[in-house]
């Protein structure tokens, strides 16, 4: 099971510096009020389109990092 308690966090301690409801985030990301409440409980994955709807609203940005391979570090040695 993935820990999403991180993302959790982030989104919400947003919507609250915001003084946005999660009813408010949900009408002004089109997300159901029941995804953003599972969201927030960190217990949930969310799709990605969802989640980019929030962000846009929370004025987050979504970034995408590659890990490293273990390969790739050997060969570097």
């Amino acid at each position: 099971m993935k820990d999403y308690s991180k993302i959790a966090r982030i989104i919400k301690a947003r919507r609250i510096e915001l003084s946005l409801s999660q009813q408010d985030l949900s009408e002004m990301s089109e997300v159901a009020l029941r995804t953003v409440n599972t969201l927030e409980s960190g217990k949930t994955s969310i799709n990605l389109k969802n989640l980019a709807a929030i962000a846009d609203v929370l004025g987050l940005e979504l970034q995408l990092n590659l890990k490293k391979l273990q390969a790739d570090d050997e060969t570097e040695m």
